[in-house]
């Protein structure tokens, strides 16, 4: 068993759709600025929003699903991820309860957060409420008493006397607020189906990143969020080696249409043995010399001129999986591998 001490915080909504990814990238931001490593983690089976961390931490972001990688591949992944930094930021998913059943929390934010013996800043969306703020923080803190909720964040407030109808309110219940963010139409990231547009589909996505997180950070009290993420206690962690390994080379396809890939994957293929070779199915004219390939999910219907157009691309992957070399597809990929795409 190994033992994690590392400061981290979990940054949960009572919604989808209030702004934890924004809220998430600017205290990671603020932390960065003052000289910190963070470690950015996503709750869930989510792609696309820890490619908003990583480009703000510089570090792969990594997920927490326990209904796939089961609670002690979580706890070892976390460990593993984060031994490293110096703070921990864990973006939740869907609300705090949100998770695989109406009757329990597992795979919400808030089993995660418990798992990690992790205090949480939740995330209101202030913009149509201002008394009544309070009686949802209320809420949210009182519904499952074995997590802790250790402040609030308002966003999208109108201006300082709408600021103030919810400070007051929010302070008669005694919950710590964190942050006040006012509302500008101006910065907010762009979503589509799915959530939020993979910052390696655009080339603005990072300056608009950039915008957003210089304004979030200025808004929100890091040295009370330093203090309660300092406040968590150590972990005990399970951790595993692996003994038997086998010399192969998979080729994987990474570009701007294919990017849907949890990173404890790649890592586990390699704790095994396996060489990475990535490639693109955009750009490159052929898949490289492999034993196996891998095409992971992404938006090929947003890049399918330029997929097609790439005809010796297509005719190197079809010879390759004629020939029988082990081919795994999934999502995106496996939509590239058919014979056609149509949009409905």
């Amino acid at each position: 068993m190994s033992p994690v001490l590392i400061p981290r915080i979990v940054i949960a909504g009572v919604t989808s759709g209030v702004g934890k990814t924004s809220i998430s990238i600017g205290l990671m931001q603020a932390l960065k600025e003052k000289g910190y490593i963070v470690q950015g983690f996503k709750v869930g089976p989510d792609y696309i929003d820890p490619s908003y961390h990583a480009s703000v931490t510089g570090r792969q972001s990594r997920n927490l699903d326990p209904w796939l990688m089961g609670e002690d591949g979580l706890l070892q992944s976390f460990h593993e991820a984060s031994k490293d930094a110096d703070f921990a930021v864990i973006e939740g998913v869907m609300g705090l309860f949100d998770g695989l059943s109406g009757s329990s929390n597992f795979a919400s934010t808030a089993h995660i957060a418990k798992l990690l013996k992790s205090s949480i800043l939740l995330v209101i969306d202030a913009a149509k409420g201002a008394r009544s703020v309070a009686a949802i923080a209320l809420g949210f803190k009182k519904f499952d008493p074995s997590i802790k909720v250790a402040g609030v964040i308002l966003n999208n407030v109108a201006g300082d006397k709408h600021a103030k109808y919810c400070t007051d309110a929010i302070n008669q219940v005694k919950i710590p607020i964190l942050g006040t963010i006012k509302r500008n139409k101006d910065i907010q990231l762009q979503e589509r189906r799915l959530g939020l547009v993979p910052t390696s589909e655009r080339k603005d996505m990072l300056s608009k990143v950039l915008a957003v997180t210089n304004y979030v950070k200025e808004q929100i009290d890091l040295g009370k969020a330093i203090s309660i993420a300092k406040k968590a206690p150590k972990l005990r962690i399970k951790t595993n080696s692996v003994s038997n390994k086998t010399n192969v080379i998979i080729a994987v396809a990474l570009d701007e249409s294919f990017n849907f890939y949890y990173a404890d994957n790649l890592d586990i293929l390699r704790s095994l043995g396996a060489e990475i070779k990535f490639f693109s199915p955009v750009n490159d004219k052929c898949v490289p010399a492999a034993d196996g390939l891998y095409i992971g999910g992404g938006f090929p219907e947003v890049l399918a001129d330029k997929l097609e157009k790439n005809s010796e691309m297509l005719r190197s992957i079809r010879k390759e999986v004629i020939d029988g070399m082990p081919t795994y597809a999934e999502c995106g990929g496996l939509m590239y591998l058919a014979r056609s795409i149509k949009e409905l």
